[in-house]
């Protein structure tokens, strides 16, 4: 089955509103994987207004699944992937000030500046994945980087889905078939919900894992956060 990385950024949001420890990001990663996902995702950022880096330095002790690390490798990222060692790293080209990531990788553009970070994270034994729109002309470009995988942005299929759902993931089977030829892995992530999620893992082949934050914690406040956990995963076998 797709592989449920739950993204744990908005938990961290909603300590940081009020300070102090409450939620208890551990804790609440340590209930995550109990009730069965399968990986934890954390998205720090220079400002470090949800995910703090010492929290991804904390969780290195407290998860037991994948831990993935994404970001925009930074001088201050690269260094605290390195030191971390998680299971993958995904490099997403965000700005400083972005509210959430909004953009795949140019991997034509910028083919020798990835190549390099993604040779410093290998060298590490880290596992490489790269976000991605579904354009075939990226997923070949990120195949020519070196990198193991590549994420593929998924804000497009969910902002059509409703509308038709049929030509909105038509490019992502399309991109994850070209990447599956070209030898990459395949993930995806980003308005995933248990509204679309079902359709999306029909439909595109080759799908290893998904990471999923803000509608899972959102889901979360009505089904309770056990039994969301788990209705993704039935979603996904």
């Amino acid at each position: 089955m797709t592989k449920l990385s739950v993204n744990v950024n908005k938990i961290a949001t909603l300590r940081n509103s009020r300070g102090g420890n409450v939620p208890d990001l551990l804790k609440v990663v340590s209930d995550i994987e109990r009730f069965g996902a399968q990986g934890i995702t954390v998205h720090p950022r220079p400002d470090e207004r949800h995910i703090k880096y010492q929290d991804t330095r904390d969780l290195t002790k407290v998860v037991t699944t994948e831990f993935n690390i994404e970001g925009n490798p930074i001088d201050q990222f690269v260094e605290l992937v390195l030191e971390t060692k998680p299971t993958q790293v995904t490099l997403v080209p965000d700005s400083v000030d972005a509210i959430t990531s909004n953009a795949g990788w140019d991997t034509i553009a910028h083919k020798d500046f990835l190549k390099e970070v993604i040779q410093t994270f290998k060298a590490q034994g880290i596992r490489t994945s790269i976000f991605v729109d579904a354009d075939t002309r990226m997923v070949e470009g990120a195949a020519n980087t070196g990198t193991d995988r590549i994420e593929l942005y998924t804000e497009s299929y969910a902002k059509t889905y409703v509308e038709n759902k049929e030509k909105a993931v038509l490019d992502f089977t399309k991109a994850a078939e070209i990447a599956h030829s070209c030898g990459l892995g395949v993930n995806a992530g980003h308005d995933l919900s248990l509204d679309n999620i079902a359709y999306f893992k029909k439909h595109v082949p080759h799908l290893l894992e998904v990471s999923i934050g803000h509608a899972l914690i959102c889901e979360s406040l009505y089904f309770g956060l056990d039994n969301v956990v788990n209705m993704y995963l039935n979603k996904l076998k």
